[in-house]
């Protein structure tokens, strides 16, 4: 009897024991697979861990955004590792890297072209395009920024798309104030798509507009998913979504070089993005070809009204939750109006850029909501990185969020305080809502003129009633209230314009 229970002792330390092994094993793959080749020079990687084969950290990154609390992946590495260094190794969407939550060490990954090159994960760039401005060279992207800047945020472009979006920005609020309840951020999305679209397509067909809008919604969800192309997955979906969007894109170029190369022109329709984008020449004379266009066409629209709809939502939010802020804004817009000249219509650019607090509402508004969360980059050579190494060819995963909220050069960085910009210009590296360096985000000043106009409107002449405030949030692959911000608009005065 002794001898058995000994027996089934032994067995049982045995197979514990097999078991810790066997973990251990596993969990060293992806050392043995990407530390080890590098020798002696391992022990200058910065501290981390590249958690299980394969999978790497990202189930610990997905169970925290998709969590109430999004910032607890940060935490605990600052727990185990400490938040000084700022530079951490781990294994990310599917390759090694090393993650950057510090501002010196981010502004320098930022600004040094030479060494750290564009470095997006499979799915991004596959969805994207090859040909955007993620997925060329230092070259290309050089040139492609140079040829693209003014048709999107030169003055005489702004100027020009004002008109149209204060236009459906008027119509937009005193539609959706006759709604009742209403998905305020679904909503928003349509009337930025809608801008976005006749900016860059000149159309304006509400069939078109809804078909694509489905479409861009699904591409936006894989950009940030894994590379797994099997049916149920997000990056699968988006697969779909992009081939269907090229389609459409690669029909409206055809049709378009066609009317050029006829000589067919149409004096009475409006010259838009897609026709600047066929039209401009380098100084070699080079034309930008059918990949290049509609990739780029994917990027500024995908972009474009994502990122722009959700911050319109969430100053608005916060505007109307901060009485004390929604009044100061509001009092200065209507000095906007009382000091406009006798007979003028609508906004000019001009006022826009006297907007000096709406502009600090939404740079807040930016730096805590964060819609990029973070910036791929590849390193190009061996680098050093706040004392550690960065290996040639791992990624480096630069996170805004953590920057945009360091509680030690922003004071309780969660609150909302348009004030803290007072007489303050932030150091490089320490406020990145549209990233930093040649690769900044080429849409930065358009989407500010679009959100500025809206939330003038919405200040002179409307509030907002959120009907469940108590929502929770989701923060991938944007922050939002899981009910898409259920609310009423309300008509408080006669437009303004």
């Amino acid at each position: 009897m002794e001898m058995s229970g000994l027996l089934c002792a032994v067995g049982f330390t045995v197979l514990f024991g097999g078991m810790v092994a066997l973990f251990g094993l596993i969990k060293n793959v992806n050392v043995w697979l990407y530390e080890t080749k590098l020798g002696e020079k391992r022990f200058n990687l910065p501290p981390g861990d590249l958690g299980w084969p394969f999978i790497g950290n990202m189930w610990t990154f997905l169970r925290a955004f998709k969590s109430n609390d999004p910032d607890s992946f940060f935490v605990s590495y600052y727990n185990r590792y400490s938040r000084i260094p700022g530079v951490y190794k781990a294994y990310m969407f599917g390759n090694p890297c090393i993650m950057v939550t510090a501002p010196e060490p981010a502004k320098q990954v930022l600004m040094d072209d030479e060494n750290f090159g564009a470095g997006w994960p499979k799915a991004t760039l596959e969805l994207i395009g090859k040909k955007s401005f993620i997925g060329i060279s230092d070259e290309e992207h050089k040139r492609l920024r140079k040829l693209t800047a003014a048709p999107v945020n030169g003055h005489e472009a702004l100027s020009v798309y004002m008109k149209y979006i204060e236009e459906t920005a008027v119509s937009s609020l005193e539609k959706w104030s006759g709604m009742g309840e209403i998905e305020f951020l679904t909503e928003l999305r349509r009337f930025t798509f809608r801008i976005i679209m006749y900016i860059f397509l000149g159309t304006e067909s509400e069939q078109i507009m809804t078909d694509l809008e489905k479409e861009y919604t699904a591409l936006n969800h894989g950009v940030r998913a894994m590379a797994i192309d099997i049916p149920g997955f997000a990056y699968h979906k988006a697969l779909k979504a992009r081939r269907k969007l090229v389609a459409v894109f690669q029909s409206a170029v055809n049709e378009r070089r066609q009317r050029k190369a006829g000589g067919i022109s149409d004096p009475g329709r409006r010259k838009d993005m897609m026709d600047a984008l066929l039209d401009v020449k380098d100084e070699k004379g080079r034309e930008l070809n059918d990949e290049e266009i509609i990739d780029v066409l994917l990027m500024y629209l995908n972009a474009g009204h994502e990122s722009s709809g959700h911050i319109t939502m969430w100053a608005t939010l916060f505007l109307q939750h901060h009485p004390e802020v929604f009044k100061k804004a509001k009092v200065e817009q209507e000095e906007i109006v009382k000091n406009r000249p006798p007979g003028q219509k609508g906004l000019t650019l001009k006022e826009v850029r006297q907007m000096d607090y709406l502009s600090k509402v939404i740079d807040e508004t930016l730096r805590i909501i964060n819609i990029s969360l973070v910036v791929f980059r590849e390193a190009r050579k061996d680098m050093n990185l706040s004392g550690y190494l960065v290996p040639k060819g791992w990624k480096v995963l630069v996170w805004f969020r953590t920057v945009n909220l360091d509680p030690e050069i922003y004071p309780n960085p969660k609150e909302f305080n348009p004030s803290r910009w007072d007489d303050y210009i932030p150091k490089p590296g320490t406020f990145l809502p549209f990233g930093a360096g040649n690769r900044l985000c080429p849409g930065n000043d358009l989407a500010k003129l679009e959100i500025s106009i809206f939330l003038h409107h919405f200040l002179l002449n409307y509030q907002l009633e959120r009907l469940d405030p108590a929502s929770s949030l989701r923060y991938l692959p944007h922050t939002r209230p899981a009910d898409n911000c259920r609310a009423r608009i309300e008509k408080v005065s006669s437009p303004a314009v």
